[in-house]
């Protein structure tokens, strides 16, 4: 969108958590932090009526009727933790940050060193949905044994993210917007 820029990578506007996005990651989407890419974001539009605010919490109307339905369904992103995240970010910005980029670093190792050319929606998600302390024993593990194949590596890899989600009662699935039945 012209004229609309961002100084944070890391959470969108909307509490979303760009730097682990798939479709970010890919280079085919700046987020909402201006750039080439999809600008089409209402919220993005709204900030920029509103004075280029950095996160809709800096809205007096925040959560207004944007908002709606916006968390039942899935984008590229989850959206099951946005709300939490843009609470984190609103209490504690650096805490939010450190956090981030601690996801963004695990996520890194996961796409380089353990990535069968399979996995990729799959390290995203369950990056994003899982806690840090769910990931540091994984990659600890991981990072000890690098005589690993590539395809062993990356199916310990997803056994051990499938198994810390289904402590924790996550699916790792995006939930999709049903598709209207034709008549």
């Amino acid at each position: 969108m012209k004229g609309f820029s961002r100084k944070d990578p890391h959470v969108a506007l909307c509490g979303l958590s760009c730097g682990l996005c798939p479709i970010k990651l890919g280079g085919y989407c700046p987020g909402c932090g201006g750039g080439a890419g999809n600008q089409s974001c209402k919220l993005a539009r709204c900030a920029l009526e509103r004075g280029g605010l950095e996160y809709c919490f800096q809205c007096g109307s925040y959560p207004c009727g944007r908002y709606e339905g916006f968390d039942q369904y899935d984008s590229f992103l989850p959206h099951q933790r946005r709300a939490k995240d843009l609470e984190a970010a609103q209490a504690n910005l650096e805490a939010c940050h450190a956090q981030l980029e601690e996801k963004e670093a695990a996520l890194a190792y996961l796409l380089e060193h353990c990535n069968d050319g399979r996995k990729k929606s799959l390290y995203c998600l369950a990056v994003y949905l899982l806690e840090p302390e769910d990931l540091r024993p994984l990659l600890a593990r991981l990072q000890a044994e690098p005589a690993m194949d590539g395809k062993a590596r990356a199916a310990e890899a997803a056994k051990a993210l499938r198994e810390a989600a289904k402590k924790r009662g996550i699916e790792l699935k995006l939930r999709k917007k049903p598709r209207k039945k034709e008549a």
